[in-house]
């Protein structure tokens, strides 16, 4: 039997944010709207207590994990606000999703990934969040540019020649770029560039030396 002519088996994903709130409302709708379909409900994933900005969710990382897997072929929610309250994390979520191969179902916001018209809402949105990313970049490029033309100093602050000389001195001992850095709480980079310029300045002296 061919994946259209079985029954579909649907994953609701449920989220309040507080102790007081309750999912009855939401599973209610949901359970209904999914008999109402003829869909077959694999299982229902609940968390109770997290807010939507919060992506770390005991349920929802569950949900993925069955997503990934192939373990149903569409997702539920009540509201898209269910799934995630940041638009970037949302989009993230139903793109991954859909290289599953998992269609996906706001049943409140009326928006169906399988239909023609629920990709084309699909494709404006994340058209919106792409559109709000570069706007939030060029304002950060005209803020760093107006802050050069005052002439304050960017990016990280200088670090003292006493971080430097221990830096230096581990990488000697045979410590990694990646372990000072840790150990130090200075970037590897930073520490990397220093010790290249010191070697050029040891190999310049020797070369003036022997000439």
């Amino acid at each position: 039997m061919s994946l259209h002519e079985r029954t579909k088996t649907v994953a609701i994903y449920a989220r309040v944010s507080t102790d007081k709130q309750r999912v009855d409302m939401q599973l209610t709708e949901l359970r209904q709207f999914a008999a109402r379909s003829g869909w077959s409900i694999y299982e229902e994933y609940i968390d109770q207590n997290f807010s939507g900005g919060n992506t770390k969710r005991p349920a929802f990382t569950a949900m993925m994990d069955a997503a990934r897997k192939r373990k149903f072929d569409l997702l539920l929610v009540w509201k898209l606000d269910r799934l995630s309250r940041s638009l970037k994390d949302l989009i993230v979520t139903l793109d991954e999703l859909g290289s599953c191969g998992i269609d996906f179902v706001s049943y409140d916001n009326n928006l169906d990934t399988s239909t023609p018209t629920g990709k084309l809402v699909f494709q404006i949105v994340g058209a919106v969040a792409e559109f709000e990313k570069e706007i939030i970049r060029e304002r950060v490029v005209a803020g760093l540019a107006a802050a050069r033309n005052k002439g304050k100093r960017l990016g990280r602050p200088p670090i003292s020649k006493y971080v430097y000389d221990q830096g230096l001195k581990m990488r000697a001992e045979g410590m990694s770029y990646r372990n000072i850095g840790k150990v130090l709480d200075v970037d590897e980079g930073t520490i990397r560039k220093r010790a290249r310029k010191e070697l050029r300045v040891v190999e310049s002296g020797r070369d003036i030396a022997q000439g």
